[in-house]
C-alpha cells in the first residue's frame, strides 16, 4: 500500500490545521522543528526560515489569535507527496493577515513532513 490514498486532501488539511494549531497555542517552532524534513524551509513575506532557525523565529512573534484556510486544494506530486493550496486569513493582535500559501509534504519515516511552506501576501 502507498503513503498516498484517496483521503490525500484530508490528511494534508488535517496536517495543515496541526501546525496552525500549534502556532496558536505558541508552540510553532517546535512542531516545525519536529516535522519539517532536514532541509525544508518556510518561505515568508520578507523571510527565509530554515528548520533549525523554526524555534527562535516562532518564538520572536506576536501571537495569533486565529487563522482560516479558504480554498483549499492539494496537487499529488507522486506516490509519497503532494502540495497542499489554500488562501490564508489569519488575525494577529488588530492586524489581519491574507495570503496565498502552500505547502509541499512528503511522507517519510512513517509520517508527513514539510518540505517547503511558502506564503505570498495578498
Amino acid at each position: 500500500m502507498t503513503a498516498i490514498t484517496d483521503d490525500l486532501p484530508a490528511r494534508l488539511l488535517h496536517e495543515e490545521h496541526e501546525g496552525w494549531q500549534s502556532i496558536l497555542a505558541g508552540r510553532g517552532g517546535d512542531y516545525y522543528r519536529s516535522t519539517m524534513t532536514s532541509d525544508g524551509l518556510l518561505i515568508l513575506p520578507g523571510r527565509i526560515v530554515t528548520r533549525a532557525e523554526a524555534p527562535a523565529f516562532f518564538e520572536g512573534l506576536a501571537p495569533f489569535a486565529s487563522y482560516k484556510l479558504r480554498d483549499p486544494a492539494v496537487v499529488r506530486l507522486n506516490d509519497h507527496a503532494g502540495v497542499l493550496v489554500y488562501r490564508l486569513v489569519a488575525h494577529r493582535g488588530d492586524e489581519v493577515i491574507e495570503a496565498n500559501a502552500s505547502t509541499t509534504y512528503v511522507f517519510k519515516d512513517g509520517g508527513w513532513c514539510v518540505a517547503v511552506h511558502q506564503q505570498t501576501a495578498i
